[in-house]
């Protein structure tokens, strides 16, 4: 399925002149509230023992570790965006004007063709419906229930009911669901079934929110369809046809497509590619993707960061985070060592912008513009070499900033942002519970 930024020129969202309003505050503050939420979230989850999590960070022999990192990047500032509100498919580059990209998805019998957020953070796929008490504008027509002959409520005394972190009936003794978004958006509805089609292939009765009212940033999508590993997930309804194995790209070009695929090819895909592999930690819970980060690298260099300080965090990987947020005491190590580098290659320093501090001036360069390369290193060896376009977010080329933050305290997870995720073939491999990373694959 093809992956496009919601606020680039490729998206269907996008106005006719290829443009989405946006702003690049709006983006930030809501990428906040977002891992603010999760940490909130996080913090009233009860982990798994201590055995567990020492059997769980063992990385398994069979791993294959990925090649050392260079010892410099490069950006182009042609490639950078001003400050104007466009950006492309699933796509890049030195800007995300957006936590979100967007898939296309087919609902119903015929299917009705919408446009929807891709969220590894959220476990519910939801779609706007008729009638819509409280709905924003969205591209295609709002989905009608009434014109799919395959739709049903599901009713409130069904097992599925219960599946609902809160379980509600509505006057008709139907299933209905109130999801709070980690943004602090929600979307309240009914809870039904019907046909999902994902390209040509069908999943018949897939449970999804008919959503009536809905309060968020959503632009002008249709929905969001859930990727979390929780009861409610496709990944999960759709366990036995896809082995709980799909696989994304996030393109680096505003002008690019990525992909979003689903079942065994996608490892198959990744072992031929020699990913590489790190394990899946699912002691912390069913909801996140929790991977077991050890390291940081600037310049090819491994930073002096005590490896407790991530295993005491822990770190999961988001498509809905923009920014990737660090333990303090790992991000400014990080801060300081590329703030370093940086001046060694003759960058000017330039203000903060929003909670993204560590800011360069790049007003008047031309041409290809070497970067202090910045890797991620995770159990079993595998590295996140993060793109070129993947370490700087450009709010405008005068303030080109470090795409990295610091949580509030040691004790918050790491979350690894799109920001960073953008070029690499990102596998969840549930069954076999690994993640993998492949380079340059959109």
């Amino acid at each position: 399925m093809p992956v496009v930024h919601k606020h680039g020129p490729c998206s269907p969202l996008a106005d006719k002149n290829g443009e989405v309003p946006s702003s690049h505050t709006e983006i930030l503050a809501a990428d906040h509230r977002r891992v603010q939420y999760i940490h909130r979230h996080l913090a009233e989850t009860t982990v798994g023992s201590l055995a567990e999590r020492k059997q769980s960070e063992e990385p398994p022999s069979q791993l294959v570790p990925g090649p050392p990192p260079s010892s410099s990047g490069s950006v182009s500032p042609s490639a950078m965006p001003s400050n104007q509100s466009s950006l492309s498919s699933s796509s890049s580059g030195g800007a995300l004007y957006t936590g979100f990209y967007v898939v296309p998805i087919g609902l119903g019998t015929p299917a009705q063709w919408y446009t929807v957020a891709l969220d590894t953070g959220s476990d519910m796929t939801w779609v706007q419906c008729r009638p819509c008490f409280y709905c924003h504008k969205q591209k295609e027509p709002i989905f009608r229930p009434a014109n799919s002959s395959t739709y049903a409520n599901i009713p409130c005394e069904s097992p599925y009911c219960s599946d609902l972190d809160t379980k509600v009936c509505s006057p008709g003794h139907n299933c209905a669901y109130s999801l709070n978004y980690t943004d602090y958006s929600y979307t309240r509805g009914t809870y039904g079934h019907d046909d999902l089609t994902l390209r040509t292939d069908t999943i018949k009765d897939f449970r999804f929110g008919c959503s009536h009212s809905i309060w968020g940033l959503f632009g002008q999508s249709a929905g969001v369809i859930g990727l979390g590993r929780g009861r409610t997930s496709l990944m999960v309804q759709a366990g036995g046809k896809y082995g709980g194995v799909f696989a994304y790209c996030l393109p680096a070009d505003p002008t690019g497509t990525g992909f979003l695929d689903f079942g065994p090819g996608a490892a198959t895909m990744m072992a031929a590619a020699k990913a590489r592999l790190t394990p899946m930690l699912t002691y912390k819970g069913p909801r996140y993707y929790y991977v077991g980060m050890t390291g940081i690298k600037v310049g090819g260099h491994l930073l002096p960061i005590s490896r407790s300080v991530f295993s005491t965090a822990g770190t999961l990987v988001d498509s809905g985070t923009v920014i990737t947020r660090l333990p303090p005491s790992a991000y400014r190590l990080l801060r300081s060592a590329f703030a370093k580098d940086m001046a060694v290659l003759g960058y000017q320093e330039a203000p903060g912008f929003a909670f993204l501090d560590t800011c360069f001036n790049l007003t008047g360069l031309q041409g290809i513009l070497p970067l202090p390369t910045v890797s991620l290193v995770f159990h079993g060896g595998a590295s996140l070499d993060v793109d070129a376009t993947g370490i700087l977010y450009v709010a405008n080329v005068s303030r080109s900033c470090l795409a990295f933050a610091a949580n509030g305290k040691d004790t918050d997870v790491a979350v690894i942002g799109s920001t960073q995720q953008k070029t690499y073939n990102i596998m969840y491999d549930i069954g076999k519970k690994v993640v993998g990373f492949t380079p340059g694959a959109c």
